[in-house]
């Protein structure tokens, strides 16, 4: 899919009292090890994970995470979503966000490159808020403040823009605490490894049923 926007930013969005609000009830929540799809389908089919597993979740992603699903954090969040599909130019139809994913980087974690969106829609019969839906639209809010840490920037790769040429890759470093990115869920990004103290974020990510 060809974009004229790959994302759209906005600059100190969020106040320094929401930011630290949320990571002081992020913090205070039972964390877990960061999960990417291959793992999360193993679980959901009730097996364990083993060594190998971890091992291999390792080399693509190492970070922590708790899952919110406070309201006041989607009201304050979801006008901006609405505002960037808009001011993008993308207009996706969407309907429902998925639980907050709020994520801590300590010494040395990232994420490594990957989309958001899966191969198929979901397909969990029970929930009737997700069932037949894909993810359309990612968002990621920055809640350290720049001198809390170092490294950990988000990269975009518009790997899908020149397929002839060299892929090209736009960095964003959030220079301010409350900055929030949205984009579409299927362009590619990563976190690079922090180098110096710890990272909080928080991601959504946003459904609709699938492109028409």
């Amino acid at each position: 899919m060809q974009l004229q926007n790959y994302y759209y930013f906005f600059q100190n969005a969020l106040t320094p009292r929401f930011c630290d609000e949320l990571v002081k009830y992020g913090t205070l929540q039972q964390e877990q090890l960061a999960l990417t799809g291959g793992q999360t389908q193993k679980l959901d089919k009730n097996e364990k994970l083993n060594d190998d597993d971890i091992k291999d979740l390792k080399k693509k992603r190492d970070s922590n995470i708790v899952w919110l699903n406070d309201r006041w954090i989607y009201k304050e969040i979801q006008p901006y979503i609405h505002q960037a599909n808009k001011l993008a130019g993308w207009n996706f139809d969407w309907d429902f966000s998925e639980s907050c994913q709020f994520t801590k980087y300590k010494l040395n974690q990232f994420y490594d490159w990957h989309c958001d969106s899966w191969d198929a829609p979901y397909a969990n019969l029970d929930n009737k808020d997700t069932y037949g839906k894909i993810r359309k639209l990612s968002v990621t809010c920055s809640l350290s403040d720049p001198k809390d840490y170092k490294g950990g920037e988000l990269e975009f790769d518009f790997r899908n823009m020149d397929p002839d040429k060299p892929t090209v890759k736009k960095c964003i470093e959030i220079a301010q605490r409350g900055s929030i990115v949205v984009f579409p869920s299927h362009v590619w990004h990563r976190v690079k490894p922090v180098t110096k103290g710890t990272r909080y974020s928080l991601v959504i990510w946003n459904l609709g049923f699938p492109f028409k």
